[in-house]
């Protein structure tokens, strides 16, 4: 089972580290496939007044620390062609944000680089439809079809994260877990799948007490692998804080998923 996990962006280089080193227990565990996340500008924040992050250069050099200093596989969002080509040479795997999910200059940068990605599912999309983006990357890396094999021979992912249902809040249909295995292997998001955008005046919101119950569903249904942002204190977290799960009780999850995952297997 792969699993992404961290904060959601870098805040300063010794919370990384608190946090990366409470995740340790994750790359030790022989079943699991351990990435670390975090981001170095969150792009799309709602307000010029949120806080973004320290910017690609102090980033990269915080991320390339962690890996060092833990061993650890990375992976960071990117927003723009130009970050694409610096960022893989520290991560080990490129991440498209949902909003940019069919931006096609973003999606085939990254395809000519040697690094795996994971293409998030834009709110505004079918599970069907991400056959699109992701046929932008396996062509542009010489393959001609969208299925699990080659997808996953390629490295390649799809990320479910919700979708925008009525004003302010995010749904997931189950059913685009299953759709989209046909195609990718499918990471599960199911912190930013409890989001509540811009429910906060001019700030995103969420309740991340329903991120156990999404996980275990998505669990039940099958996917491949989960992503979590986790924080020491999600109540003092710079970005997306109120989806977060507290990095103490993320062990429970990830073993409650575990199990559903050996029975489903």
């Amino acid at each position: 089972m792969k699993l992404l996990a961290g904060p959601c962006v870098i805040e300063s280089e010794e919370n990384v580290f608190k946090i990366a080193q409470n995740l340790s227990k994750y790359q030790e565990d022989d079943t699991i496939d351990f990435y670390f996340k975090a981001s170095f500008d969150k792009a799309n924040r709602t307000s010029l007044e949120s806080y973004r992050g320290p910017g690609l250069e102090e980033g990269l050099r915080i991320l390339e620390k962690v890996k060092q200093e833990f061993g650890y596989k990375v992976v960071t969002d990117v927003h723009e062609t130009y970050q694409v080509q610096p960022v893989a040479e520290v991560v080990d795997m490129l991440q498209i944000p949902a909003f940019l999910c069919r931006q096609t200059d973003l999606l085939v940068a990254c395809a000519t680089t040697d690094k795996e990605i994971n293409i998030k599912k834009g709110q505004f999309l079918d599970g069907n439809a991400m056959q699109y983006p992701l046929l932008k990357v396996l062509k542009t890396r010489g393959c001609e079809e969208a299925t699990y094999q080659n997808s996953q021979k390629h490295g390649v992912y799809l990320c479910e994260r919700g979708n925008t249902f009525g004003y302010g809040n995010l749904v997931v249909d189950m059913r685009n877990l299953v759709i989209m295995r046909r195609y990718a292997p499918v990471i599960f998001d199911a912190t930013h799948s409890v989001q509540m955008p811009t429910s906060q005046g001019g700030k995103t919101g969420g309740d991340s007490s329903f991120v156990p119950y999404l996980a275990k569903a998505a669990a039940a249904v099958g996917v491949d692998g989960f992503f979590f942002e986790t924080h020491f204190d999600p109540s003092i977290a710079l970005s997306d804080g109120p989806n977060m799960v507290k990095l103490g009780e993320l062990d429970a999850i990830i073993a409650t998923i575990k199990k559903i995952t050996q029975i489903t297997q």
